[in-house]
């Protein structure tokens, strides 16, 4: 064996050490790596889940807002609409009964033409969503009714409409307008009446 020959086996056992001495370097490194890349994947899925749900939840959000903006829609066209419903009301409770009956010719044509125009008028407002309040005989309701008097009616359980004053209508589950009532009081309290019930 020559000088050459140990020298060339010194370096060829250098490396082979030097290889195996960083080979458990770059498994470290991986592990780090690996855990890394585990924790970003588990924040990635994080933020994923999180705008899945915000996409859920925009996506109900706007179909609750375009199913109320198509049932109120129409709400200021409808509340002008109920002044023309309530002069019609108007013109055809200014003929008596009587002379309604007795009519003939021209004044039953008028009168007959304003009751089917009013039947048309309040049909094509219920088609879309518009419904009139007639109120007598209940329980008077503030958030249906507007009180304008109260009536003294011993007969009459205290608080129960006896008189519409002017219809109120109702679009969807809002109040276009609140009708106005004359609301009885002086009679039996109806807490005590539905106690008995």
């Amino acid at each position: 064996m020559t000088p050459n020959d140990t020298e060339n086996a010194a370096r060829a056992y250098e490396p082979a050490a030097a290889e195996g001495a960083p080979a458990s370097a770059p498994e470290a490194a991986t592990a780090d790596s690996i855990a890394a890349l585990e924790a970003e994947k588990l924040d990635l899925k994080d933020k994923l889940l999180r705008t899945l749900a915000d996409m859920e939840n925009l996506r109900r959000r706007t179909e609750r807002e375009v199913a109320d903006a198509r049932t109120y829609a129409v709400t200021n066209f409808a509340r002008d609409m109920l002044n023309a419903a309530d002069n019609i009301r108007r013109a055809l409770e200014s003929v008596p009964a009587e002379a309604r009956e007795t009519a003939e010719g021209a004044l039953k044509a008028l009168v007959d033409g304003i009751e089917l125009t009013e039947r048309d008028l309040l049909k094509t407002l219920e088609r879309h969503g518009v419904k009139r309040v007639d109120p007598q005989g209940q329980r008077f309701d503030p958030n249906l009714h507007q009180a304008m008097f109260e009536v003294p009616n011993p007969d009459v359980t205290s608080g129960t409409v006896v008189q519409v004053v002017q219809s109120g209508y109702v679009i969807g589950e809002r109040v276009l307008r609140p009708a106005l009532v004359g609301v009885a009081k002086g009679g039996p309290k109806a807490e005590a009446k539905s106690a008995e019930a």
